[in-house]
């Protein structure tokens, strides 16, 4: 089943965009029978001001919230499921107002953000939702007591402010948005690590052999992507080598160049791994700037400079 695929995708994915704005909690436990929230988000206030980058997807985290996303079209028993979950951490947080004698207030209590690739009019209707005049189509609003909305990705207008949240839609609506995000300039805070992200996706959905027509066509479109990427940063890579290298000798350049790569990609590198890779000849450190762009984890870089000793 690749649904758990792309469940990964939107956990860590939510999580990159929203860290820097709050606590992110992915795949948080309730009480009753054992429920997990995909993401409750809590954000921090002084970084409110900074959200709009996001768009519409910003705006949701302007206040608690609990974002849950669907790879396939959300069920009306799995929209319910949702709602018991946000009901059971409304009734944690009255627990413990109580406890410490203090008043809940409706602030601190989550909006529920329910992100669906697409949702009938039927189903719609049966939760008898309502379009809000300041929201954008395809953010259907259940009645306020509820503190719910479905949010249909396909019905969202083709703009900027819905990239963030198309990117988790699927078919035709995902491709659109992987392009747009291609496109993003190169300084943007959010595109390298998203594209990453994508990227990631591409790799898990490769390896299983029961795909969808969905991730087959997900898998084409990203490969000319995918490459032109990797070879860009070979580029890149090339140049600030070469200008590393006029000022202090090829070898030691090279060695600076992708230990910073590799501190970029995998998070600080230890002194043991660094004294590997300065034993490594000029031909060598080419191929390791090369081979760290499918680099996920340490445990690839290791592997990889093990394989240069055998």
């Amino acid at each position: 089943m690749t649904r758990f695929i792309h469940d990964k995708f939107a956990k860590d994915y939510l999580e990159e965009l929203l860290k820097d704005y709050g606590e992110v909690k992915a795949s948080e436990k309730v009480s009753g029978e054992i429920k997990e929230i995909d993401v409750l988000f809590t954000p921090n206030q002084q970084q409110k001001s900074n959200l709009q980058i996001l768009g519409l997807l910003g705006r949701f985290a302007e206040n608690p919230a609990i974002i849950e996303p669907f790879r396939n079209p959300a069920s009306a028993d799995e929209i319910c499921d949702c709602i018991l979950k946000l009901l059971e951490v409304k009734a944690s947080l009255r627990r413990e107002a109580k406890t410490n004698k203090t008043k809940l207030q409706d602030a601190e209590i989550p909006q529920l953000w329910v992100l669906t690739p697409t949702v009938s009019e039927t189903r719609l209707s049966s939760f008898g939702t309502m379009q809000k005049q300041d929201w954008l189509s395809g953010v259907h609003f259940l009645p306020d007591a509820l503190r719910t909305a479905i949010v249909a990705i396909h019905q969202l207008p083709q703009t900027p402010e819905t990239l963030w949240l198309r990117l988790l839609g699927r078919g035709n609506v995902q491709s659109q948005a992987i392009m747009e995000l291609q496109a993003l300039p190169l300084n943007h805070p959010y595109q390298q690590a998203t594209l990453e992200l994508v990227y990631n996706l591409r790799e898990n959905l490769r390896i299983n052999q029961e795909l969808e027509t969905d991730d087959r066509e997900l898998i084409m479109r990203l490969e000319p992507l995918y490459q032109k990427d990797r070879e860009q940063a070979k580029q890149e890579g090339r140049q600030e080598g070469i200008q590393e290298g006029r000022q202090e000798g090829r070898q030691e350049g090279e060695q600076r160049l992708i230990i910073r790569l590799l501190n970029r990609r995998l998070g600080e590198i230890n002194q043991s791994l660094i004294e590997s890779i300065q034993r490594l000849s000029i031909e060598q450190l080419e191929n390791l700037g090369e081979a760290l762009l499918d680099f996920s984890n340490i445990a690839d870089l290791e592997t990889w400079l093990n394989q240069q000793q055998e």
